[in-house]
């Protein structure tokens, strides 16, 4: 919960990335009650009324996976709309000045991005790829494995990203005005 909500706060991207991977531990610990709190929970020197607040917060997740029918595969609702605004954001700076910058970065990967529909999807959205993308990136690298379509491309989608999802955090500070030159 506190890691969750730091990434939050600090990395739009890896705050996604994060609970992509916790769905993915919680599927793996079949949403026992008992595994999540001897996982999570009991290795760390917390009050007990922390561990209360702590493993409700895993539970919340798993209900919520439940809830949207995710129990086996896929990603909660939250995070793809995360996605989708940074999706949006990603339009702009497309097509606004401020994005000229971002459009270069941007310019670099698209010609991976057919290679990568073919791999991971083909009606998802630039942004929902690129994410796609790094958490494959990541499940390869704990596996040992590559997947060369996707490996040979982390270079260019992490840049993009990057840049994005700093955009994003200032735009959502009120650091960056996406309409004035």
């Amino acid at each position: 919960m506190d890691i969750a909500q730091s990434r939050r706060k600090e990395n739009i991207a890896e705050y996604i990335l994060y609970l992509w991977q916790l769905e993915d531990l919680l599927r793996a610990l079949q949403f026992s009650p008992e595994a999540i709190y001897s996982q999570f929970v009991a290795p760390r020197n917390l009050t007990e009324e922390s561990q209360n607040i702590l493993l409700m917060w895993y539970m919340d997740i798993v209900n919520l996976l439940r809830e949207e029918e995710k129990e086996s595969s896929g990603h909660l609702n939250h995070t793809l709309h995360l996605i989708a605004d940074m999706h949006n954001l990603h339009l702009q700076l497309m097509e606004l000045p401020v994005g000229a910058h971002y459009r270069k970065t941007f310019a670099r990967l698209e010609p991976y991005l057919p290679t990568l529909r073919t791999v991971l999807g083909k009606n998802i959205s630039d942004t929902e790829l690129c994410f796609r993308a790094l958490y494959a990136a990541m499940l390869y690298r704990i596996k040992g494995g590559e997947n060369s379509a996707i490996a040979d491309t982390i270079e260019y989608i992490s840049p993009v990203i990057g840049e994005l999802t700093a955009i994003y955090h200032k735009v959502e500070s009120g650091e960056i005005d996406l309409f004035k030159e």
